[in-house]
């Protein structure tokens, strides 16, 4: 009879150790552009926010309704480059889903169970009384 400690450990070393969640190491090219214009919608934000408190001093100081005109489309184009930066992060997340889908699956290895099927069925099952060892030439 078949120790089943051993049968466990015997088939445990041909079992594939197990997967460690992997980062998706995005392409150079698209980490670098996605950097960049990160980096420049940021910039252009900055910027917005201190031409936007200048032309809200200006507006206030001036009444004049030309300028609250310009002040509302800065308000509007500071919205929408928030927008576009919210864009290319949805952009850069489905390119690493991409990126993910084209690699190659894991090979999976088959396992050979070496002993006779009362064994097997005793490990299986875990009751080694249950099952019932008949000699075929009986």
């Amino acid at each position: 009879m078949v120790d089943k400690k051993k049968m466990m450990e015997s088939l445990s070393k041909n079992l594939p150790a197990e997967k460690k969640p992997q980062q998706v190491v995005l392409n150079k090219d698209i980490k670098d552009d996605y950097d960049y214009s990160r980096d420049k919608y940021k910039g252009i934000l900055d910027r917005g926010e201190e031409a936007l408190d200048g032309m809200m001093q200006l507006a206030s100081e001036s009444e004049h309704p030309r300028a609250y005109e310009v002040l509302s489309g800065m308000l509007k184009n500071m919205a929408d480059v928030t927008d576009k930066l919210m864009d290319l992060q949805k952009k850069k997340t489905d390119l690493t889903k991409e990126e993910e889908k084209e690699k190659p699956k894991q090979l999976t290895q088959n396992n050979v169970f070496v002993g006779s099927t009362t064994d097997l069925q005793r490990m299986l099952l875990d009751k080694a009384g249950d099952t019932i060892d008949v000699d075929p030439n009986e």
